[in-house]
């Protein structure tokens, strides 16, 4: 039997339209809650200093809502670490966004910051909570990952989604490779960014040994389609669906 992929869903995207338009509409709490009942094995934020989606408000009202796993990412800041402290999740995932960052399009160089995130990680598992660190498929870095001491990695995907366009074989490589290193060190493996309905199933297919995807921005977009409800289906149905039983 196959083990399970979970999937987290990233609701950044509905704090960002709340916000566009002031007032509380979507209800990012509800969405949260609706996300759970159709179906996502989590849900996953990430708050920012500039607050542009998701404010530190939401995630303290979002606490007692998620009954799944609560997944928080960020670059750890004092206020990020106060946060964690406060609301100790089941996973922090550490990111190393600039302030002025769009999106987190790069892993930790665990090499150069290992003493900083190897105090990090010890904090925030003294509290009880599963500490990953976003990385490139390196596998320099990954092997810090696991001397480091965390408990996970989320390999950063966003240039696998770019090159599966072109080709898909080539696009998956590197993190099969860093997949496989970093299970044989005995670190569980998520990932994250710019998966979608289109290549989620061949990445599961080739490392089906992943814990968990942190999906937002494509899936969301998708659900303006199809639905919240069905498309959290189709994503699940991609982490549990052998490849050749999927259109590719």
């Amino acid at each position: 039997m196959r083990p399970m992929t979970k999937l987290s869903v990233n609701i950044n995207k509905i704090a960002t339209l709340r916000n566009s338009r002031g007032g509380n509409i979507p209800d990012v709490v509800q969405v949260a809650i609706d996300c759970q009942l159709f179906g996502a094995d989590g849900i996953t934020v990430h708050p920012r200093p500039d607050e542009r989606h998701i404010r530190y408000a939401d995630v303290f009202d979002l606490q007692s809502k998620v009954t799944t796993e609560f997944n928080i990412e960020g670059n750890p800041s004092p206020e990020f670490i106060t946060l964690i402290k406060k609301i100790r999740p089941t996973q922090v995932t550490l990111v190393p966004d600039a302030h002025d960052v769009l999106t987190s399009d790069e892993g930790w160089d665990t090499v150069k910051h290992k003493d900083f995130l190897t105090e990090i990680v010890s904090e925030f598992q003294s509290m009880g909570v599963r500490t990953s660190i976003f990385v490139n498929p390196e596998l320099e870095k990954i092997q810090m990952a696991s001397k480091i001491g965390a408990d996970r990695i989320e390999l950063y995907t966003g240039p696998y989604a770019e090159e599966y366009k072109i080709n898909r074989e080539k696009a998956v490589l590197p993190y099969v490779e860093a997949a496989t290193l970093a299970k044989n060190l005995g670190l569980g493996i998520n990932a994250g960014h710019d998966l979608n309905l289109e290549n989620l199933n061949y990445l599961y297919a080739c490392i089906p040994w992943l814990k968990e995807v942190s999906i937002g921005h494509s899936l969301i977009s998708d659900a303006l389609y199809t639905g919240l409800e069905k498309t959290i289906k189709a994503y699940k149905n991609c982490l549990n669906t052998p490849l050749e039983n999927t259109k590719q």
